[in-house]
């Protein structure tokens, strides 16, 4: 018997010692992966390093439905967290205070009293939290209290709280998109898990901002904006609007810090407006570089139109020293050349008679006088910016028109792949229904490709102009910051050009106020072969000491642009080129008055079709015409 029971007890042990063994290799030394069927509705994949941020956004939460949105280098703008809201059935609670005081120690914020009052009523379903974290959904869960019970959710969450807000937008209550690019893109946040990616750096977007807060604090503006955009691609890097909030508090923000300046602010474009007008003039064939014009007050009914005192140009300048001296004059007596119908054909072709086509649903309507009322006076004061107001971004489309190449590109948020970059190709429809076809001369030359033409990449859009005439408008924008209103803007080794742009701000009930402006500096750099857009606005901004009591975009919004090339240019890859600068600038150079050639007359003193006296009179008759023609009419019905 004794034998017997050492045998049977030896077995024993050595099938426990197997088992052991077993469970040993199973649990510690070599222990088997659970099945993805066993976590994955808990526990998220754990991301791989990615320092480049090559994979980054591409890991969503399994317990959230709406889609993350990143920025073009994958740095998350927003996503979804899950949360818990908590409810009570009061019916079957035993102890509501006893409960009122277990639940506050999870949930210290809640109101014990009124607390205990919901759990006292006779009803089935009170509210008790929302919004709790899993963390707390535990706690609470432990305490055991009967009735509790918790029902799944997501809550909205902006990691980078100012950093693009009125773009982000938000969500409501039913975590569907109310503002921006969460109202937008609405339905694909929610049908689509994959990260929504956008155009926009937030490195960018925060020198932009830094920048963009300091001008408006030394210069005291009420508001600015800032963008940066890829002028082949469309694709809007960066864009700024102050004052601005936090996007998780998108429910208290102010409404001034809601309003998106660049897409919803409608601001008379002065001066940045006469770029357009030149740009008409050359490709229409009305006017040519060496035509002069003049700057001589124009005096119609009880206005006059001149350029500001401190101002002493010469009676007549030729088409580049008017865009770098920026004479109001001069550019009315350009548009008077070019004519009503064909600078409302422009206006229209190049979109400024439209929305900004941009993926976010506050764009607003540009303010355009109605073609009946398009008059004498209203082509003038358009041609140099004034009775019109436009959304920044819409100035920024049209510079990046006359500097790409001549091609209109329909500005987008969202990031462009390399299959995108591949089917680009010139001429195609930019898909924008506002946008038709702008004539201009079918058999222009096009110059040899040189280290002074836009780069290979040609953008995908509709011309509205030749390639010609776009490097020689490139030439001219150059030319204002070396030479005109913009030197400010001068960042060394980045071949900066654009154009300055001041106008009266319009009064909450009609009329200009005075000494109350708004300052512009739309630019492109660099010149030699432009990528980039740049634009900065301040609304309101004050004199100071450094500007002399001046308010002029020269003084305030277009050294604030040279910063800002200078800081976020090493970001975009682009390094100052000092080497070659002599080079580049003696190519990119023109003579504020060239000459006229042999065989050509100039426009100009004796040959002024733009002189008022001779628009009214052709205006007046025909009206007299009109109205002759439709008196016959009625004589003969």
């Amino acid at each position: 018997m004794h034998t017997r029971l050492l045998v049977v007890g030896a077995g024993f042990l050595v099938l426990f010692g197997l088992v052991g063994l077993k469970l040993t290799f199973a649990t510690v030394l070599m222990p088997m992966a659970p099945e993805r069927r066993q976590i994955a509705p808990q526990v998220p994949e754990i991301p791989k390093s990615d320092p480049k941020g090559q994979i980054a956004g591409d890991f969503v939460l399994p317990e959230v439905h709406r889609a993350t949105i990143v920025d073009r280098n994958g740095q998350t703008l927003a996503l979804s967290l899950p949360v818990a809201q908590v409810y009570a059935n009061p019916m079957e609670m035993i102890d509501p205070k006893e409960a009122a005081q277990k639940l506050k120690t999870v949930l210290p914020l809640l109101n014990e009293e009124d607390t205990v009052r919901r759990l006292s009523l006779k009803k089935q379903f009170v509210y008790i939290a929302r919004d709790i974290s899993p963390v707390q959904e535990i706690a609470i869960n432990n305490l055991g209290i009967p009735g509790i019970y918790f029902e799944s959710g997501e809550r909205r969450h902006y990691p980078l709280g100012r950093t693009a807000a009125q773009i982000m937008g938000s969500v409501d209550i039913d975590d569907h998109g109310i503002a921006g690019v969460e109202r937008y893109f609405d339905k694909r946040l929610n049908s689509d898990r994959t990260p929504l990616r956008l155009s926009l750096d937030v490195r960018i977007q925060a020198v932009a901002r830094d920048e963009l807060q300091a001008a408006k604090d030394e210069f005291q503006a009420i508001g600015a904006a800032a963008i940066v955009m890829d002028i082949h691609s469309g694709e809007i890097i960066a864009m700024v609007s102050l004052p601005d909030y936090d996007a998780n508090d998108f429910a208290h923000a102010p409404g001034d810090a809601r309003f998106n300046r660049p897409v919803t602010g409608m601001y008379e474009p002065g001066s940045t407006f006469k770029l357009q007008t030149a740009a008409m003039a050359i490709q229409y064939g009305i006017a040519h570089i060496w035509d002069r014009f003049s700057t001589i007050p124009i005096h119609i009914g009880r206005f006059t139109i001149s350029d500001i005192k401190s101002d002493h140009f010469a009676p007549w300048l030729a088409l580049p020293d008017v865009l770098a001296k920026s004479s109001n004059p001069a550019a009315a007596h350009i548009a008077l050349d070019v004519g009503a119908k064909r600078q409302q054909d422009w206006l229209r072709n190049m979109g400024f008679f439209a929305p900004v086509p941009i993926e976010l649903p506050e764009a607003g309507r540009p303010l355009i006088p109605s073609v009946r009322n398009w008059g004498i006076s209203t082509v003038m004061t358009v041609g140099f910016g004034h009775g019109v107001a436009e959304p920044p971004l819409s100035i920024v489309r049209g510079t990046a028109a006359t500097t790409n190449g001549g091609i209109l590109i329909k500005p987008t948020l969202l990031a462009r792949t390399q299959a995108d970059d591949e089917d680009t190709s010139a001429g195609s429809s930019s898909g924008d229904p506002h946008i038709q076809p702008a004539a201009y001369a079918p058999n222009a030359p096009e110059p040899e490709h040189d280290d002074n033409t836009v780069g290979a990449m040609t953008p995908d859009g509709l011309r509205v102009l030749s390639k010609q005439n776009s490097d020689l408008l490139r030439k001219m924008l150059r030319l204002d910051v070396t030479q005109g209103t913009a030197k400010s803007a001068e960042s060394p080794g980045y071949f900066v050009g654009g154009k300055t742009g001041t106008a009266e701000k319009i009064g909450p009930h009609g009329g200009y106020l005075k000494h109350v402006n708004i300052s512009a500096f739309t630019s492109i750099f660099p010149m030699n072969s432009p990528r980039y857009a740049v634009y900065v606005m301040l609304d309101a901004p004050h004199p100071t000491s450094k500007t002399h009591g001046f308010v002029t975009a020269g003084w305030n919004a277009a050294p604030t642009t040279g910063k800002l090339i200078s800081r976020i240019a090493p970001m975009l890859n682009m390094f100052p080129n000092t080497k070659d600068a002599a080079r580049i600038d003696a190519e990119m150079a023109i003579p504020l008055e060239p000459g006229i050639p042999p065989g050509h007359r100039a426009l100009g003193p004796g040959n002024d079709p733009g002189d008022p006296r001779i628009a009214a009179k052709r205006e007046h008759d025909e009206k007299l015409a009109k109205r002759a023609a439709a008196t016959k009419h009625q004589d003969d019905e």
